[in-house]
């Protein structure tokens, strides 16, 4: 009874109509919010870090969700390797039709230990390793074409620098990575869906 609502961070292929049923149930309780890490729009990616869903299944999961009126969310993640920022900003026609609330987005980070950190020692030049400026200038720009009518709730990931095999961005915090991002867009007098319509074909 003290629960005022839950928010569920899950995959794509992790859902189905009964627990939809279930979940569309439990807000008229409680605020009910379902986050899917779709992380790209393309397969090709998907199936190279072993994700193990596609983008349709993505798209599917959304859909159903959003029909029955949940707050439906978003995770996407930018430097994956074999993608460039030139294939982001192509995809962002796709992900502003997308039935959602809001998104959050994340830089890739090289985790110690992972099969990722293994593909990048062999194969860095497939990867996209944004240093901090040049991601401020990137997801300006990126938020600038993003639908405005979805929340952005994160625009950066932060992970303890201890368990990072590659650091770009040394110990600076989430809130000074969010400061920078915000006095870019005031700097340069543009806010979010400032050229959606552009974007839209």
């Amino acid at each position: 009874p003290l629960i005022k609502g839950i928010v569920i961070g899950t995959r794509p292929d992790c859902i189905d109509e009964e627990k939809l049923d279930y979940f569309s149930d439990l807000q008229k309780k409680i605020f009910v919010s379902i986050e899917y890490g779709v992380e790209t729009i393309r397969n090709k990616t998907l199936e190279r870090i072993n994700r193990g869903h596609t983008f349709e299944q993505s798209r599917e999961a959304l859909q159903m969700t959003f029909e029955r009126n949940i707050h439906t969310g978003v995770h996407l993640i930018f430097g994956l390797p074999g993608e460039t920022p030139d294939m982001w900003f192509d995809d962002i026609n796709i992900i502003n039709q997308l039935p959602i609330n809001s998104i959050k987005f994340h830089q890739l980070q090289i985790i110690k230990d992972t099969p990722i950190e293994k593909e990048y020692r062999c194969n860095s030049g497939e990867f996209y390793p944004f240093e901090l400026e040049n991601y401020v200038d990137f997801i300006v720009k990126y938020t600038e074409k993003l639908n405005p009518k979805f929340v952005i709730e994160r625009f950066a990931g932060e992970v303890p620098p201890m368990f990072l095999s590659v650091n770009n961005w040394g110990t600076l915090r989430y809130d000074s990575v969010l400061n920078k991002i915000e006095k870019k867009l005031k700097a340069e007098d543009t806010y979010q869906g400032r050229i959606y319509n552009q974007t839209q074909y």
